[in-house]
């Protein structure tokens, strides 16, 4: 008997780290302390400093993207801030400094979670548990048990079961932001809150319920709660004034081949602006980010009510869960990417990016209260996130743990893989002949895309999709198949994707088209 108690005590000992470990919040005691993670490296963040633009150079060097810039804050202040290369790199005097405006991408994602939690410590009415369809009359998803119980929260944290990238395709087509919110619910779920996905137009539907429940536009909201109070003058959610910036703006620079970068393209996100439309300095960037590290103070003023920043920047879904026991899983909270280093510390941070020309991210660490943004003017090729790294590598241990930059590249380059499913393959040598153009020619109709038409232009075909009808040119590939190259955002260089007909019962005309670079949720068939 007395052997089976000391087992049971041995077993008990020996588990204890692991009980520890997982109810190390009791209310009685408090969670575990921060002390319990690796100590920081003494003199880490003067020694990351005096590194830094070293790091931007050997990146910069690395990558060839055309501007940086880089900005550091830390006990309540900002200690760096630098500009490195060009706003354009076809004129060499056109010189990033840390005031040039920045198109931040995704970044916007932790920038609208900050104005929602401010409007939400003003305004005790709603809060992150408030379901969406309270504040705003008529908003509708897939199912009605999502409409009506989807919160704020979840939209914000991707876990609404819209799929991956939806409302993104109607973007790329001209579509304006209340024509694609209110398309949505066509759309078809995954399962509700256990599934993780990164959806730009979530984001957006989550602000635009603040709004609701604010009354007002959410552009002049943010601008009123956050831009102004924080003297971040720099720094819109409309387009129109990072086009009004000129000189002081970075351009675009699109990614044509390894380490060339052109300024093609301008991108207009105002559509899904909460998600990826603003555009700032790393001057104005710094404010903010001594904001989130002052627990929402700011100057001595109290902006946001900690117990209401806290959900955002903890995890609320798992993004990763892992394909093996010993692989560490990552998290998202609400628009901030959130999870703990390998030496126990709890961080937070977002990257932002558009291939046709901007690569951004921000890392924060509150444990060591610094954080780090930086803002990039070439497509995302993960030098932006390999410069942070690096830093914060320092800051914490005392050296850079790995080449950064080479370790990144590689897992950005799955953004350039081409969209369609003729994308990499070769013509057929010898194809069926497509019947007359008259067959295909004519109006069909999406309930999701609306009206596309099929135009004969003599034996060539043009199809119109869009409510400003954009125009791709249709190449025969073989009998009724035709080939369309898609356009945008969305659309890597070498996309190539099938547009297929069937004819009508009496063979005169086609009387169903579809679209497969835009059939990824089951919504490319357009009826005759």
């Amino acid at each position: 008997m007395k052997k089976v108690a000391a087992l049971l005590v041995l077993s008990l000992v020996t588990m204890l780290p692991a009980m520890a470990a997982a109810q190390s919040y009791v209310p009685e005691l408090g969670p575990s302390p921060p002390q319990d993670a690796m100590q920081l490296y003494p003199g880490g963040v003067e020694k990351a400093l005096a590194a830094l633009p070293d790091i931007v150079k050997k990146v910069k060097e690395a990558s060839n993207i055309p501007g940086f810039a880089v900005a550091v804050v830390h006990g309540g202040k900002m200690i760096f801030d630098e500009g490195y290369g060009l706003r354009d790199n076809r004129d060499d005097t056109s010189k990033v400094s840390s005031t040039t405006i920045f198109q931040v991408a995704s970044v916007s994602k932790s920038i609208s979670a900050t104005v929602a939690a401010i409007a939400m410590t003003k305004d005790r009415s709603f809060d992150w548990d408030t379901p969406v369809g309270k504040v705003w009359d008529g908003f509708r998803l897939d199912l009605d048990y999502v409409s009506g119980n989807a919160t704020i929260g979840d939209f914000f944290a991707h876990r609404s079961g819209l799929p991956m990238a939806a409302g993104d395709e109607l973007e790329d087509l001209g579509f304006q932001r209340k024509q694609i919110v209110g398309s949505l619910w066509m759309v078809p779920l995954d399962p509700f809150r256990i599934s993780y996905h990164y959806a730009n137009f979530g984001t957006t539907i989550g602000a635009e319920a603040v709004a609701h429940a604010e009354k007002q536009d959410w552009e002049p909201l943010a601008k009123s709660l956050l831009f102004d109070p924080l003297g971040m003058r720099s720094s819109s959610y409309l387009h129109k004034d990072f086009i009004a910036a000129g000189n002081d703006r970075a351009l675009l620079h699109a990614r044509v081949a390894d380490k060339v970068f052109e300024p093609l393209y301008d991108r207009d996100p105002d559509q899904q602006a909460p998600a990826g439309g603003v555009s700032s300095s790393v001057q104005d960037l710094a404010k903010w980010m001594i904001l989130l590290l002052a627990d929402g103070t700011y100057n001595g003023q109290s902006m946001i009510d900690p117990k209401i920043l806290q959900p955002a920047i903890t995890p609320q879904i798992v993004t990763y869960r892992g394909e093996t026991p010993d692989t560490r899983i990552s998290s998202y909270g609400y628009g901030f990417n959130v999870g703990v280093n390998t030496n126990g510390r709890t961080t937070m941070g977002h990257s932002g990016a558009f291939l046709l020309g901007a690569g951004t991210t921000f890392q924060i660490l509150p444990s060591a209260d610094v954080g780090i943004v930086v803002l990039t003017n070439g497509a995302p090729v993960g030098a932006a996130e390999a410069v942070a790294a690096s830093f914060m590598d320092i800051v914490q241990y005392g050296q850079v743990t790995r080449d950064w930059y080479p370790y990144i590249k590689p897992r950005f380059m799955v953004y350039y893989k081409p969209v369609g499913d003729l994308a990499g393959k070769g013509k057929p040598t010898n194809p069926a002949k497509a019947r007359s153009p008259s067959f295909y020619a004519g109006q069909y109709t999406s309930h999701y895309f609306g009206t596309a038409t099929v135009l004969a232009d003599g034996e060539k075909l043009v199809l119109e999709l869009g409510p400003k009808p954009m125009q791709f040119t249709l190449e025969h590939w073989d009998g009724d198949t035709y080939a369309l190259t898609p356009r945008g955002e969305n659309a890597p260089i070498g996309s190539l994707s099938s547009v297929t007909f069937v004819g009508s019962s009496g063979g005169v005309h086609a009387r169903v088209m579809t679209v497969d670079y835009l059939n990824e949720n089951g919504l490319g068939h357009f009826q005759r």
